[in-house]
């Protein structure tokens, strides 16, 4: 884990784009084949090799996002905007984890459907409503644990979490009636 750790903290934006790159695209792929009930790519493999490029820039401006939704965090309780009581522990990741959620999750979830649509030749934004519920009933609970890990393992957790959303919905798919 040290080392794990050394890595991340040496080269913040590189490991943001491989662990989401390779994490993200394993999620689509685990999506497809439990949906399919048999190994199954979403896509061509011209397409997946695109999608794990999309992956990686989408971990950099989850970086980026992470970051910065940090210092807004933090300017909302040095105004006193919000309870003191949110300034640390599980009240700092929850409330970190609801305002990314609400104010960074949705366009990072409509430029991330810009890069599918490019992509795969789409247009469009349906299944749009679904995918920013998640932001409430998975996204907000699964980063509230994420932001109360170091630093350090924060984007890699979030990129876990997408393999496992990756995973929730090709259940959930394989569920529902044909």
């Amino acid at each position: 884990m040290d080392s794990y750790r050394l890595w991340v903290q040496a080269h913040p934006f590189l490991s943001a784009a491989l662990q989401f790159g390779l994490l993200g695209t394993l999620g689509e792929v685990a999506a497809a084949s439990l949906k399919a009930r048999r190994p199954a790519l979403p896509c061509t493999s011209l397409q997946l090799l695109a999608k794990v490029l999309a992956w990686a820039l989408l971990g950099l401006v989850i970086k980026a996002g992470f970051v910065g939704m940090k210092g807004f965090t933090r300017a909302l309780l040095d105004q006193r905007l919000l309870p003191g009581a949110l300034g640390s522990g599980l009240g700092w990741a929850f409330a970190l984890s609801t305002l990314t959620n609400v104010f960074f999750g949705p366009q990072m979830m409509l430029f991330h459907r810009l890069e599918d649509n490019l992509i795969l030749g789409r247009r469009g934004f349906d299944g749009m409503a679904p995918a920013l519920r998640t932001l409430v009933w998975f996204w907000i609970p699964a980063h509230t644990l994420t932001f109360s890990l170091p630093t350090e393992f924060q984007l890699g957790l979030a990129a876990l979490w997408s393999l496992v959303l990756g995973l929730i919905l090709g259940l959930a798919a394989t569920r529902r009636p044909a």
